[in-house]
């Protein structure tokens, strides 16, 4: 029984569990609780704004936790509610009642039970059974009736409730929706009654007993329409008022005489029976089509009785009406419509339209035609709601009426398009309700009408062409251009649903809709319109209007539309107009449309397989396409050439990742589509050189990537054309090579392990944003952001957890595109280094993983080309320079040049080994010196890689080349080559490191390349190294083809390798000494030494290290060193002349410049001929050259004083001088000389003997001397050096070697060093002085050797051997008398003689003689009898020199026979003629002492009286003192000998 409620749904207590189901009763007109209308499906259509609320009792909520819903309009109700009426919740008291049917009482209306829908219990509310009894407010009662409403179902569905608001918001309506929502709200009667109050729609008034119709949504949710709703009943009130919403479905079309019916029923409480019957009391009616849409009051008369025809006027007087016909009902209506409009000029639109298409108005629709100028003035909202069926009826006009009628329509739809787009809140350019009322709700009538596309392309172009004839069409013709795009998509869309329909029936299952042929008629229209449409691009581009840009775009995608729709060939003819009116170079503005409009089109799906315009073409698009990017990469403006890059980039990527293209032959197919575009690369160089390195990027990726899908044929024929073009393609293909090198930031020139440059110095690799296109990292950011997820993965994406803790910030993406986009779009990537800063460093690590990966790509890709060319290069059948192979050699140059990771070393190596094997001969040849040079520049630099699996490869790499040079060239030449890299890798490699000691060792990279020069030599390793690179076993000794005779042998590897380990050593010497060198310098100058003889085989550097040691040694003031240097210097230089017949000198003048220099040998003169590799070799040994060296070294002997070199170089210039008439040098030669030859004499003939240096042998012995320990050197010192000097100096030099642990002694004397004598911890040296030996001098003779009595002609003074004497005696010790004494000659032999190019010389042999004390006398008296003998005997030039002889001679006798020294002979006698000695001599050795005496007094004698010739009266005293000398010693000696009184 219905009767007056309050408002408890206003608070509704949701998920509380002491609640069973919705509080409260019947709907209100807002309340987004309402019970589910979802009795009819067509009309329940909500836009957005049903409240979709589920309740579910068994949420875990704690009770009584409410929530308040915003409830729109509820002041429309009932504005007189308190906050405290709304959550109070008093209950009238319910009234037991029962409503039967009684058909006399109520004059045939029925009255269903189904208006009984809810009774309130406590605030919960079950369903009741349609017969239930009202249940008291008491719960005791409710189990005594029997209702089961203990446990009420839970799940009573969704309510839906519909929002007013969306009828009021701008937006149209997308769904189905028509219902009118009835709100009765007082009846005033005179006096109290108990109302309630029936609605029903009824179709008619004819007949008053006919069945109204069903049209009322129930109340139970479930149920169908209902014929009758009922408000509550409102008890014993004279005003009765209802707060009760109806709900009523409208019929799709009205008639004027649909119209509500509301019966007034009385319900008598007083009485005594258990259910009252209500009782009518009057009836109202209303008409739907004069007051659906008001939204005012409503006041009505209350009929008492119904009579037929009650709704006309004419049946009015007829009706008797309560309280003398007063409007005495008052209501309230809500038109809910998608379908009748509230907009009166709509709705004239809406009845002018059905006249005229039903034909039920005039024809010449006069009407329709001012209804549709009218629509102008619409309020926008409205417009908005009905915007679907207003565009769809314009469309229908359009299409099909009349001209008058088509263009007013198409104006009417341009001012209604144009609001739109303006008066809604989007600013895209496409509006959303226009693009979702051509996606989904425009269906070009299903078919039952004409196609819209030709009366809209006709009407379009009609005005078009007025424009473009001049004529004025007013502003609208602006709005036209700017709401083009919709146009556009209409027409598509028409022809698309037309082209379904045409083949719809007739297709096969699972077979594509064909393309549809336009008619002749319509496509020259759709061709007009396009045409005047690009004069408007055209025209208005040039005036800069952003307008004519988004024209330009939008005729792009029409192009683009119609090539899924109809016959590609016709859409050609539009993008051939298109580019005919842009055609070439024009201005940048035009030319970014015309780049636009291509790279929309190109993106078309099926863009592969687009036919050409011509059935024999083969895509017209693709052509066009690689024409006009070609024109934009020579255009001037930035940004057009890398969109045009960009463009292709993107499209490539398409094709290679698209699933319909994944077969070989459309992977062909699509590459030979776009390789035209290497040929015009190819054709027009200068433009590919003009772009930037990131274009270029795009470009070079571009073309790999058209390679890398392509044939074998098709590469031929691009290299078969010429020459020049062969080398560009390669070119191309180098500069791949260049920008997509990766170098990490610690790259050296060793992977990072050069220990020289700091981290960073040098070239960094270019980095992520320029060396990737923009489109590749845009493409990547545009993936990570419309990356859909499954469900339930976390949000970055990975099913497993997070493993670092620090990734897991909202500010590290894990995803690197994500971090990328990120970066991208918050400005942190302006810069390249900026960018990849702020990856996290997991991240930024991957960016330089698929750096890598893509830079490892690209040379492979590259690699694989190559070996093709190499291939067909051998069968000669393409086009190239086959005396050099340049394109080979410059592509292996760099890829040797540029840091390559390991996957690429594994592949290259086959390759380069079979390019060896079918081309060895022409790249062996001299034309490639260079090539060959850096090759094994570059393999010595892999050598020396830490990473074990590249060396490896260096090592094969290299015995490729030996084996190369053993069948095609010198292995001389292989040899020089190798030296000469050697030499410049030493130069960036650093062979020494520091130790935790200070001192340096040997590093790592010097280490690792010694390790690969003897892997290299090894020949029980190298089948496992060919097996690990890949070759056969027999890769190296096999014999290449044409070749008889197998030349390899593994000794000229070796020794290959071990002169390359000696330049090593050399290199790895010098730099060990370099902390020492400057007080060292003897090992310094050892160490230049070593390097020029380690490099000898390349005249040029072996020069250069011996400049380096002449420096050295002038440093010193070794001036004879230093001269030595200049002439091996000169021998070098000399002996290439001599070799190549150039120059004046031969083989004999070489010999005389070996004499003074033995190390000029004739070993270097053979390769220095082979030595002509670029930048080094023989043509630079000229005359002039050696002229200039020769005078150094005669000026630096001439320092050193050994006047008799500076005469034989002297006689080696002057030929030259000769040969070139350079009489003033000669001059001055002859001048040197004289002075030379002078000077010679002078030493000559100096009393005292000249000596040009000292020499003094020293030995080592001890650990901290390293390669010098247990050695002996025989050095060579300035002639004013004595021992205590040396000794001096080399104390200097070797104690700041000691340690801790070590000290330095010098062994005072010379006698033999033995080992066990040698203390530990105690570092040694023994300094003994020398005397040189000449050459032709008896070392066996017991003579005392005194030096002036050997010079006395002039030899030059080369020594190789010296002595030293040493006395001992027998009893140990180191002095006795004279009988006991003893001597040791040691004779020592040194490696080469000096003047050497170093101060000092290893003694490699060392012989020893002893003599007895009496030979040692015998010796001593030999001695002075030589000396007088000598002196007597020397013929003199002069009278002049008279005076050097008297006083040389007098030196001599006073040391002979002067009184004082008599005890020299006198002893001799004593210690051997005299007692028991003389017993013990044999009777020899007594003959020759007695016969020695005899002689040396003999000679005294006959020099006193040459001495009395000679002298004057100042030395007659002295004479006489001499012959009283001599006198007392003959008489002394006659004691001994009484035989020389006779004698003398």
């Amino acid at each position: 029984m219905p009767y007056r409620e309050s408002f408890a749904w206003a608070i509704v207590p949701l998920f509380d569990n002491s609640i069973g189901a919705p509080s409260g009763g019947s709907a209100s007109p807002s309340s987004p609780l309402a019970p589910s209308m979802s009795g009819s499906s067509s009309h329940e259509g909500v836009l957005e704004s049903v409240a979709k609320i589920t309740l579910d009792g068994k949420m875990g909520y704690s009770s009584g936790s409410s929530i308040v819903v915003e409830i729109s309009n509820l002041h429309k109700v009932k504005e007189s509610y308190t906050e405290e009426s709304l959550q109070v919740c008093s209950w009238s008291h319910p009234v037991p009642m029962a409503i039967g049917e009684d058909e006399d009482k109520v004059e045939g209306d029925q009255v269903t039970d189904a208006m009984f829908i809810k009774s309130p219990n406590n605030g919960s509310d079950g369903p009741q059974s349609s017969n239930s009894k009202w249940i008291p407010n008491d719960e005791k009662n409710a189990s005594g009736n029997g209702n089961t409403h203990g446990n009420p179902d839970l799940n009573v569905g969704d309510f839906q409730a519909f929002d007013f608001r969306t009828t009021l918001r701008n937006e149209p309506f997308l769904q189905l929706f028509h219902a009118l929502y009835v709100y009765p709200l007082t009846v005033s009667l005179s006096r109290k009654r108990n109302l309630f109050v029936r609605v029903e729609l009824r179709k008619d008034d004819a007949d008053v007993r006919r069945q109204p119709l069903e049209a009322m949504y129930p109340r139970e949710p479930g149920l169908s329409l209902q014929k009758w709703a009922h408000t509550q009943v409102a008890v014993g009130a004279r005003v009765a008022c209802y707060h009760d919403e109806t709900k009523v479905s409208l019929p799709a079309v009205w008639t004027p005489l649909h119209h509500l019916l509301f019966t007034f029923f009385h319900v008598d409480l007083q009485m005594k029976l258990e259910a009252p019957k209500p009782v009518v009391i009057g009836y109202a009616a209303l008409p739907l089509s004069t007051h659906a849409q008001l939204r005012s009051e409503i006041s009505l008369p209350i009929m008492r009785e119904l009579v037929p025809q009650y709704l006309q006027e004419n049946g009015k007087e007829r009706l008797d009406y309560l309280e003398d016909g007063k409007t005495i009902f008052k209501l309230r209506l809500r038109l809910c419509s998608s379908f009748y409009p509230i907009n009166e000029r709509i709705r004239d639109f809406f009845l002018e339209y059905d006249r005229h298409t039903l034909r039920t108005s005039p024809p010449w629709g006069s009407e329709l035609l001012e209804a549709i100028n009218s629509l102008k003035n619409v309020d926008s909202t409205a417009l908005l709601q009905f915007l679907h069926p207003i565009l769809n009826m314009l469309l229908h006009l359009i299409g099909n009426g009349g001209e008058t009628l088509q263009v007013a329509a198409f104006r009417a739809m341009v001012n209604i398009l144009t609001r739109v787009q303006q008066e809604s809140v989007d600013d895209a350019e496409r509006n959303r309700f226009l693009v979702n009322y051509v996606d989904y709700a425009f269906d070009d009538f299903g078919g039952r009408q004409p196609p819209v596309y030709p009366g809209l392309s006709t009407v379009w172009g009609s005005l078009a062409r007025s424009k473009a004839k001049g004529y004025r069409v007013g502003p609208v013709y602006d709005d036209v251009l700017a709401m083009a795009w919709f146009f556009l998509e209409l027409m598509v869309k028409s022809m698309a649903m037309e082209q379904t329909r045409l083949f719809y029936q007739s297709l096969p299952s699972g077979e594509d809709v064909p393309p549809m042929q336009l008619k002749e008629g319509v496509f020259r229209c759709i061709m007009q319109l396009y045409d005047c449409l690009l004069t408007e691009v055209h025209e208005r581009c040039k005036k800069g209007f952003s307008l004519a840009k988004r024209l330009n775009s939008s005729l792009a995608f029409f192009c683009y539309d119609l090539l899924s729709t109809i016959e590609p060939r016709q859409v050609f003819e539009l993008v051939s107009l298109y580019l005919d009116k842009f055609s070439g170079v024009c201005q940048s503005v035009l030319h970014e449309c015309k780049l636009i409009f291509l790279q929309i089109i190109c993106d078309h799906d099926l863009f592969v397989e687009m036919p050409g315009r011509d059935p024999s073409d083969r895509n017209y698009l693709s052509s066009v396409l690689i024409q006009e990017l070609f024109f934009t990469w020579d255009h001037d403006d930035l940004a057009q050439r890398a969109k045009a890059a960009r463009i292709l980039v993107i499209l490539l990527c398409k094709h290679e990742f698209d699933a319909r293209y994944q077969k070989p032959e459309d992977k062909l197919y699509i590459a030979q589509l776009y390789f035209p575009l290497i040929g015009q690369i190819l054709d027009e160089m200068p433009v590919f050189y003009n772009l930037n390195p990131v274009e270029k990027r795009e470009v070079l990726i571009v073309i790999l990537q058209i390679m890398r899908n392509l044939d074998d044929a098709s590469l031929v024929k691009a290299w078969q054309q010429s020459i020049a073009r062969t080398r560009l393609f390669f070119k191309l293909l180098e500069e791949c090579l260049v920008l997509f090198e990766h170098r990490k930031l610690a790259d050296g020139i060793l992977m990072g392990s050069s220990s020289r440059s700091p981290v960073g110095d040098g070239p960094a690799s270019p980095k992520y944003s320029d060396r990737l296109s923009p489109a590749v990292n845009n493409y990547l950011s545009e993936a990570s952001r419309q990356e859909v997820r499954p469900q339930g993965t976390p949000e970055n994406g990975h099913l497993w957890q997070r493993v670092n803790s620090q990734l897991s910030s909202p500010s590290q993406p894990y995803s690197l595109r994500e971090a990328l986009a990120q970066a991208q779009s918050s400005r942190i990537g302006a810069s390249a280094q900026a960018l990849r800063e702020s990856l996290h460093p997991i991240l930024r690590q991957k960016l330089e993983l698929w750096e890598e990966n893509l830079s490892s790509a690209v040379s492979l890709q590259v690699l694989e080309i190559t070996e093709k060319f190499s291939v067909l290069a051998a069968s000669r059948n393409i086009a190239t320079d086959y005396g050099k192979l340049d394109c080979i050699t410059a592509i292996i140059m760099s890829f040797f040049s540029k840091n390559q990771p390991l996957t690429f070393w594994k592949a290259f190596v086959p390759v380069f080994h079979n390019i060896f094997d079918l081309h060895g001969a022409t790249l062996m040849t001299r034309e490639n010196d260079r090539f060959l040079k850096q090759v094994a520049f570059h393999l010595l630099r892999l050598a020396v890689f830490r990473n074990d699996n590249i060396r490896k490869r260096a090592v094969i790499g290299l015995l490729i080349l030996v084996r190369s040079s053993l069948y095609f060239m010198q292995t001389a030449r292989l040899r020089v080559m190798l030296t000469i890299t050697l030499s410049e890798l030493m130069s960036e490699v650093q062979v020494t490191q520091m130790k935790s000691d200070g001192t340096l060792e040997e590093s790592g990279e010097a280490l690792r390349l010694r390790k690969s020069l003897e892997e290299m030599a090894d020949e029980t390793k190298s089948s496992n190294l060919l097996k690990e690179c890949g070759l056969p076993i027999n890769a190296l000794s096999v014999t290449p083809q044409k070749f008889a005779e197998n030349r390899w042998s593994w000794s000229e590897v070796k020794s290959l390798s071990d002169s390359l380990l000696l330049a090593l050593d050399a290199s790895l010497e010098h730099a060990l000494l370099v902390s020492v060198m400057s007080m060292d310098r003897y090992a310094a100058a050892e160490s230049f030494y070593k390097l020029a003889m380690a490099f000898a085989a390349v005249p040029d550097l072996h020069i250069m290290w011996l400049l380096h040691l002449c420096d050295a040694h002038q440093e010193m003031q070794s001036w004879a060193e230093a001269a030595q240097c200049a002439v091996a210097v000169a021998g070098v230089i000399m002996q290439a002349l001599v070799a190549r017949n150039d120059g004046i000198w031969s083989k004999d003048n070489v010999s005389a410049l070996r004499k003074i220099c033995p190390m000029v040998s004739s070993e270097i003169s053979s390769e220095a001929s082979a030595a002509e590799v670029e930048g080094y070799g023989a043509s630079k040994l000229t005359v002039d050259s050696a002229v200039k060296y020769l005078q150094l070294a005669h000026k630096l002997f001439n320092q050193a004083e050994l006047y008799h070199f500076c005469a034989s170089i002297l006689e080696l210039v002057i030929p030259v001088y000769k040969s070139k008439r350079a009489y003033g040098q000669l001059a001055k030669c002859h001048t040197f000389l004289t002075t030379i030859y002078e000077s010679i004499l002078e030493q000559e003939s100096s009393p005292i003997p000249f000596t040009d240096a000292t020499y003094y042998r020293v030995g080592f012995y001890g650990e901290k001397f390293g390669k010098l320990n247990q050695k002996e050197y025989v050095y060579r010192e300035p002639r004013d050096v004595r021992l205590g000097d040396i000794m001096e100096k080399l104390s200097h030099i070797y104690e700041s070697r000691m340690d801790g642990n070590h000290t330095l002694r010098i062994i005072p004397d010379s006698r033999q060093v033995k080992a066990e004598e040698l203390q530990p911890g105690v570092c040694s040296l023994q300094i003994t002085a020398v005397d040189p030996v000449m050459e032709d001098e008896d070392l066996g003779s017991r003579r005392e050797r005194i030096f002036s009595l050997s010079t006395g002609s002039i030899r030059a003074r080369v020594f190789d051997r010296f002595l030293f004497d040493t006395p001992f005696t027998k009893n140990g010790k180191t002095q006795g008398g004279l009988e006991d004494q003893w001597k040791r000659r040691t004779v020592l032999q040194t490696e080469g003689s000096f003047p050497a190019l170093v101060n000092r010389l290893l003694v490699i042999k060392s012989e020893s003689l002893e003599f007895s004390p009496v030979e040692n006398a015998i010796g001593m008296i030999e001695t002075r009898t030589a000396a007088l003998r000598n002196e007597l005997e020397e013929p003199r030039s002069s009278e002049g020199d008279q005076l050097p002889r008297l006083q040389s001679l007098q030196r001599i006798l006073q040391g002979s026979v002067a009184v004082q020294v008599n005890s020299g002979v006198l002893s001799v006698c004593t210690a051997f003629l005299s007692g028991e000695p003389a017993t013990r001599l044999r009777s020899q050795e007594l003959q020759q002492l007695i016969a020695a005496l005899l002689e040396f007094m003999a000679v005294c004698k006959r020099a006193i009286r040459v001495h009395f010739r000679l002298i004057g009266e100042d030395d007659q005293d002295f004479h006489t003192q001499l012959v009283n000398g001599f006198q007392s010693l003959t008489a002394e000696l006659s004691h001994y000998i009484p035989a020389i009184l006779s004698e003398l």
